[in-house]
């Protein structure tokens, strides 16, 4: 059992943790702000036409047909016919496009931590509790409350 109170102590260390192994390696890439918009889409919808793509990112179709262009031309994206109707053609992520968007998001620097883990001998139990914790938050109710956060 935990001692009650502990969570001032996670906080500390979480924060302590973020600050030694985020990401310094500039900016994570020169994907533009809407290319990175279309992938994350895509994403989460699986093929689409350009028309879907442009009322979704309320642009105009010419302007996503091209970002969509040099997407395709990066390799990050790839153009089918739609077999339900061949007029129609869909665009979706390849596998260098998810890649692209895994590396993208990512907070961390996982070669880091894998280096410092490695020296850690139970490191497995460390994963499965951080595993655990995030389980926990999902099933706890979400109080609204009236900390003080101006040391922040």
């Amino acid at each position: 059992m935990t001692t009650p109170g502990r969570g001032a102590e996670f906080e500390d260390t979480f924060r302590a943790l973020y600050l030694a192994y985020h990401r310094r390696d500039g900016p994570r890439s020169d994907v533009p702000a809407a290319s990175r918009a279309v992938l994350t889409h895509l994403v989460l919808t699986g093929p689409v036409t350009i028309g879907e793509l442009a009322v979704h990112l309320q642009r105009s179709q010419s302007v996503v047909s091209d970002i969509v262009g040099h997407l395709v031309r990066d390799g990050y994206l790839d153009r089918a016919t739609d077999p339900a109707d061949r007029r129609r053609v869909r665009v979706w992520l390849s596998p260098q496009g998810r890649a692209l968007l895994d590396r993208l998001n990512r907070v961390l620097d996982v070669l880091l931590l894998d280096a410092a883990l490695a020296t850690i001998a139970d490191a497995d139990a460390l994963i499965r509790g951080l595993h655990a914790l995030a389980a926990q938050a999902r099933t706890l109710p979400r109080e609204e409350h009236d900390h003080d956060h101006t040391d922040l």
